[in-house]
């Protein structure tokens, strides 16, 4: 994503969701066709790869939502940041910048499209930026193939859980490769 890890945009010149987006569409873009890829998306990153997934459905076996958020092609994106994730998202970096559900109104999912990809929900049981209710709601609005849970996970599994997302991951990608 933009102006993470080693990518050279820096937060302030990100301003809407697309802006954080344009290295994963790029990237998918890239794809050739008789390619697929396996979509992760943590926190934010559920938005990122929700917008791939409508974009190139074809491209991708299945996308995995780790204490993502995960819109709903029957709610809509907007609807599911009224509820908690306006407040919980700007202790995130980089939601402070761009995270208002106006500017990520571009981001739209159909069940055609959408909904069409596989998806795996990995909840974060000890999640306290995107609680394991909120993360559950999400899921009964927009079901998905598979729910696996890791226990004692905090929001940032890969650091307090890395072999455990590890194996799930592992698990996901054999599954549905």
């Amino acid at each position: 994503m933009a102006g993470s890890g080693v990518h050279p945009k820096q937060l302030d010149e990100i301003h809407t969701i697309s802006d954080y987006a344009e290295p994963l569409m790029k990237f998918m873009a890239s794809i050739l066709p008789e390619e697929k890829v396996v979509l992760v998306g943590h926190s934010m990153g559920g938005i990122c790869i929700s917008g791939a997934m409508e974009k190139f459905p074809h491209k991708i076996s299945v996308a995995v939502f780790v204490t993502a958020i995960l819109p709903s092609f029957n709610l809509g994106l907007t609807v599911i940041l009224e509820e908690d994730l306006l407040l919980a998202t700007t202790l995130m970096r980089p939601a402070r910048s761009f995270f208002d559900p106006t500017l990520s109104s571009n981001v739209v999912v159909t069940k055609e499209r959408f909904g069409s990809v596989h998806k795996v929900y990995i909840i974060c049981e000890k999640d306290r930026v995107l609680k394991e209710d909120f993360q559950r709601w999400m899921i009964e609005k927009n079901p998905t193939d598979e729910v696996m849970l890791i226990f004692g996970s905090d929001h940032m599994v890969m650091f307090s859980k890395p072999v455990e997302l590890c194996s799930c991951l592992k698990y996901i990608s054999d599954k549905y490769s």
